[in-house]
C-alpha cells in the first residue's frame, strides 16, 4: 500500500475549515484512484465529500468525517459517514431537496449528495445534531441488498491505529457478528485486534461459543482482546450470545427499550477463560448494539425519536457521537432482524 493510500480501517478528518475539506476531498479521489471507481464516479464522489465537508464547516458543531473503502463480493466502493453536534435538521427529507436551505444559500447540498450517491441515510434531531452515511460505487443505479449490519471504530485521540475493531461474516447460513478491544492501545492493541478478526473470518462454522473458543486459542501468540460473538436468527426469533470481558451488547425492541446481553470476565488469548452462549429473544424490528468500553454504556435509542427504523449504520454512528470517549478506543457494532 503506497503512503497516499486510504487504509481499510478508513481515516477520520475533524472538519473545522475549508483546509480539512480540502484534505478530504483530495483524499476522496486517492481512494477512488486506488478502488479504481472510474473517472466519471470518482468525479462523483469529489462532489459528495465536498458538499458533506463543507456542511460541516458552514453548519456544524464537532463536525468529523469518515472516508473508507466498503466491499461487496468482487466489487469495492467508498463510504463517507459525516457527524455533527450542530442544530440539527427538523425534516432531513425536506433538507435533502434542492432549494431548500435554513441560511440564505442555495441549498443545493444535500441535493447534490443524494444525488450522486449509490445509497444515502440519516438521522437529524433539532438540537442534537446529524449524522449522514454515504456510498458511492462504481455502478449508481446498481441495486444491492439494504444493509443488515453496520458497525465504525474511531482511535484513541492522539493514535493514528485503533485497538478496536469489528467483523461480520455468513458461514453455512449463520449471521455472526465480532466485536473486539484489543488490550490497552496503539499497534499493539491493533495487532492483538486483527488477530482475532483474522481468526474470525476463519473459524468453522459453529455457534458463538465455540467460535470464541477458536478465537481465544487462536490469539495466544497476541498480548489478548475483550471480545464477543453474536448470531441472528430471526427465523427462530432468537439471538445467541457469548463474550469474554468488557464488550457490552444489548437488544433493542421496536420501541426502543434495551436489554443487556451477558459478557463473562476473561481475556481471549489468555489462561482459560469461562466461555458461555445465552440465547435471547430476537424478533423481526428489533437491533442488537454492541461496543466497546470506550463508548459509556449509558445510551438510549428511546431518547432518539424514529433512530431504529434508520439503517444500522447511521445508528451506530449517532450512539459512537453521543456516548464515545476521546479517551479511548471506541468501537460500535449495529445489526437488524429482517423480515
Amino acid at each position: 500500500m503506497s503512503e497516499d493510500a486510504v487504509p481499510d480501517r478508513g481515516i477520520w478528518f475533524r472538519v473545522e475549515s475549508g483546509s480539512a475539506a480540502s484534505a478530504v476531498r483530495r483524499a476522496a479521489e486517492r481512494l477512488g484512484a486506488q478502488l479504481v471507481l472510474g473517472e466519471a464516479r470518482t468525479a462523483d464522489l469529489a462532489i459528495v465529500a465536498a458538499e458533506l465537508t463543507s456542511n460541516l464547516v458552514k453548519h456544524a458543531e464537532d463536525g468529523v468525517l469518515l472516508l473508507r473503502p466498503v466491499r461487496h463480493e468482487q466489487e469495492a466502493g467508498v463510504e463517507l459517514v459525516a457527524i455533527d453536534a450542530g442544530p440539527g435538521m427538523a425534516d432531513l427529507t425536506v433538507s435533502s431537496q434542492d432549494g431548500h436551505s435554513t441560511t440564505g444559500t442555495l441549498g443545493i447540498g444535500l441535493g447534490a449528495i443524494v444525488r450522486q450517491a449509490s445509497w444515502f441515510d440519516g438521522y437529524s434531531r433539532p438540537g442534537r445534531g446529524t449524522v449522514l452515511a454515504v456510498e458511492i460505487w462504481p455502478d449508481r443505479r446498481a441495486q444491492r441488498e439494504r444493509p443488515w449490519v453496520g458497525a465504525l471504530t474511531r482511535p484513541l485521540a492522539g493514535e493514528t491505529v485503533s485497538g478496536d475493531g469489528y467483523a461480520w461474516r455468513i458461514a453455512e447460513g449463520r449471521r455472526q457478528m465480532l466485536t473486539c478491544d484489543g488490550l490497552g492501545h496503539g499497534p499493539l492493541a491493533s495487532a492483538a485486534t486483527d488477530a482475532a478478526l483474522d481468526a474470525f473470518r476463519k473459524a468453522p462454522a459453529g455457534p458463538p461459543a465455540a467460535v470464541v473458543q477458536h478465537l481465544h486459542r487462536s490469539m495466544s501468540h497476541t498480548r489478548g482482546a475483550a471480545l464477543a460473538v453474536a448470531e441472528l436468527d430471526p427465523s427462530a426469533g432468537v439471538l445467541r450470545y457469548s463474550g469474554l470481558g468488557n464488550i457490552s451488547a444489548a437488544v433493542i425492541g421496536a420501541d426502543g427499550q434495551r436489554r443487556g446481553l451477558v459478557s463473562l470476565p476473561g481475556i481471549a488469548g489468555h489462561q482459560r477463560p469461562p466461555v458461555r452462549e445465552y440465547d435471547y429473544p430476537f424478533h423481526p424490528g428489533a437491533l442488537l448494539v454492541m461496543h466497546s468500553d470506550g463508548v459509556v454504556d449509558r445510551w438510549q435509542l428511546a431518547d432518539y425519536p424514529g433512530l431504529v427504523d434508520r439503517s444500522p449504520l447511521v445508528v451506530a454512528a449517532t450512539v459512537l457521537r453521543d456516548a464515545g470517549t476521546r479517551r479511548d478506543d471506541a468501537c460500535v457494532l449495529v445489526a437488524r432482524a429482517w423480515s
